[in-house]
């Protein structure tokens, strides 16, 4: 077995990586297909998103994962047929029981750029922490950076010698990614030196909604997946016995005591007829039959990271009840398109099945369910990983940094953001889990009342005031995207605003601890020609409004970030859409032919256009008058570069 990473195609990651040029040589370490559940779906689904921003990417997996005792439930996908599409270049060479194999693989990761090992549970640390020794991972090293995607930082029901051994993961990880402000919490005291927070992006299985028959009973409920003790099953159950009415399908594997106690409630005469319990794991396959034959999705979890049940129910326009756990609360508008109670309070949840009962209520919650944006998550994460996997910058350093000023544009800038910093003292601390999740970097603005918003959103996240509503709309949905893709509260993304002083982002920038370089641009130049700076060499370009792109300069604005963006950097630009003024507003039509632009100079949306906000602009149309009647908008795009 040689030193080098090996692909499916028998050819070297090195070699691979310089035929495509790609930007990092990556090894992603986690399970996959036939493994089942959300962790392996989302591994998968993660090996091609970065194989799709430009990285050579190998996904090395398991043979032999878990040990019974862990995962008593049957750990390969029933029948075969996987949940997301495999991903090619896979090596399932690693072995639970197999301790060569963990140090095999790893000395065959030695000469990529970083390793990305998913963490689930504790009893797979020895092998993750052999495989990175033997890569040279980790630890501060000259060897590959090491990013640990932790999908539950510590188990729901822990054990003795758990919080041990994950501590030693994370120490020796050089930075590590979550899901939820609590799980960053949980691996900063356990030692992580570096802890990025990052929206879980949807992986889900099932393919497109079903057409939804008719129905005119009671109110159906869904409990979908694994029944374990941290997830309530029970909890709904005994409520349930309380509310005439509504009946529950419990859909998934029943686990131990937790599946034999929703056996044993599901008997209970006060439930009679009114609940199915299908145990067994549910292919993909069957998840949209499942959700077009039922109402609301319930979710009575006692505890919770990051669940992606939510984004499935959305994703079939089904409602959800669930608890405020983990990212529920975030997830779910509670009144508009779901419940929300409190964990393990049975009154609470007998009261939410009792408004359930009527059916225009299920049918307004239904109405306002919102489809999840499956693309710009993807982007944010992406972009984190790149960002993470970089070698960190001088101004990370611990130590003070030294007030130099460096020919190298660039170097100016960091250094003087080090400075900044500094002398600053406290700054707003906002992370992703603050901003509401309507607030996207890529959107369409069509109607004042959604500026004003904006100016809201902006002054209860204490943002300094904005006095143009259009102004903060665009400037939010920009801090929303540093934020979201690039921000590890080192806040030392070098930012380049050429927005002008009528735009807010500067200041918010500021306010959460940047130092932008704002300029103020008279004529076609852009501000990368007017500092000079070198190729691949900032992190964040923006262009908003007021002082955003016409229809004459956006090619010229994304030609230029093109080269002067590093690798995951940001490109943050607003242009006005309308149809009778060709030098000023671009035509709806025409916004096809912006991002093709940017595509093929290396920028990929952060977010999408087709399917919503063109969408968005022909219904603004008609609501100003008709079809042929001129209508403008605002339209943010937020690029990253491959």
């Amino acid at each position: 077995m040689s030193d080098t990473v090996t692909g499916v195609d028998g050819g070297t990651g090195e070699d691979a990586s310089a035929a495509s040029g790609a930007a990092l040589r990556v090894a992603l370490v986690g399970p996959t297909h036939p493994f089942k559940g959300g962790v392996a779906a989302h591994t998968t689904t993660l090996a091609h998103e970065l194989a799709d921003a430009g990285h050579d990417v190998t996904l090395v997996s398991w043979s032999h994962l878990y040990p019974s005792f862990l995962y008593p439930g049957e750990q390969a996908v029933p029948g075969g047929a996987p949940d997301v599409d495999p991903f090619p270049r896979t090596l399932r060479v690693l072995s639970w029981a197999r301790p060569d194999t963990w140090l095999r693989a790893g000395r065959r990761l030695r000469d990529v750029d970083v390793v990305v090992l998913v963490h689930v549970v504790p009893a797979v640390v020895p092998a993750h922490l052999a495989l990175l020794r033997a890569a040279g991972a980790g630890g501060g090293g000259r060897g590959p950076r090491a990013v640990v995607v932790a999908h539950n930082v510590l188990p729901h029901e822990t054990n003795p010698g758990d919080r041990q051994l994950v501590a030693a993961l994370l120490r020796r990880a050089d930075a590590v990614v979550v899901h939820s402000d609590e799980q960053a919490r949980v691996a900063a005291d356990l030692g992580a030196r570096r802890v990025r927070e990052v929206d879980l992006p949807p992986h889900l299985p099932g393919g497109d909604p079903e057409p939804r028959p008719d129905h005119d009973g009671p109110v159906r409920l869904l409990s979908l997946g694994i029944v374990r003790d941290y997830k309530g099953v029970d909890l709904l159950l005994e409520a349930l016995r309380e509310v005439e009415g509504p009946t529950l399908t419990v859909a998934g594997e029943l686990w131990g005591d937790a599946g034999r106690r929703v056996r044993e409630l599901a008997a209970d005469p006060r439930l009679r007829d009114r609940v199915e319990v299908h145990g067994g794991y549910v292919p993909a396959d069957r998840i949209a039959g499942l959700m077009a034959r039922h109402d609301v999705v319930a979710l009575p979890y006692r505890s919770a990271t990051a669940s992606q049940n939510v984004l499935l129910a959305r994703r079939h326009g089904v409602p959800v009840l669930a608890t405020a756990v983990g990212t529920f609360p975030v997830q779910v508008r509670d009144g508009v398109d779901g419940l929300l109670v409190p964990p393990s309070d049975r009154a609470a949840l007998v009261e939410a099945l009792r408004r359930l009962t009527d059916p225009a209520t299920v049918r307004a919650l239904a109405t306002a369910v919102r489809e999840p944006d499956l693309t710009g998550p993807w982007a944010n994460y992406v972009g984190a990983i790149e960002a993470l996997a970089a070698e960190p910058s001088a101004v990370l350093d611990d130590d003070p940094p030294v007030p130099v000023v460096p020919l190298n544009p660039v170097a100016r800038v960091r250094t003087m953001a080090a400075v900044w910093r500094a002398r600053r003292g406290p700054v707003l601390d906002l992370g992703p889990a603050d901003l509401p999740e309507g607030v996207r970097a890529t959107d369409l603005l069509t109607v004042d009342a959604e500026a004003v918003e904006a100016t809201d959103v902006a002054r209860a996240l204490g943002l300094p005031r904005a006095k143009d509503p259009v102004a903060a709309w665009a400037a939010l949905g920009a801090v929303a995207a540093l934020v979201r893709v690039l921000d590890d509260r080192a806040r030392a993304a070098v930012v380049v605003d050429e927005s002008g002083s009528a735009s807010p982002f500067s200041r918010w920038a500021r306010a959460l601890g940047f130092a932008p370089v704002e300029l103020e641009l008279t004529g076609p130049r852009a501000a990368i020609e007017v500092l000079d700076v070198d190729t691949a060499s900032l992190d964040v370009v923006a262009r908003l409004h007021p002082g955003g792109c016409t229809a004459t300069d956006v090619d010229h604005v994304v030609g230029q970030a093109s080269w002067a963006l590093r690798s995951g950097g940001l490109l943050l630009l607003t242009v006005p859409i309308g149809d009778d003024d060709p030098e000023f507003a671009v035509r709806p039509a025409d916004v096809r032919g912006i991002l093709a632009r940017a595509d093929d100079l290396g920028l990929t949306l952060v977010g999408d256009v087709d399917g919503d906000v063109l969408g968005r602009m022909r219904d603004a149309r008609i609501a100003f008058g008709g079809t042929d009647s001129p209508a403008y908008a605002v339209l943010r795009l937020t690029f990253r570069r491959r």
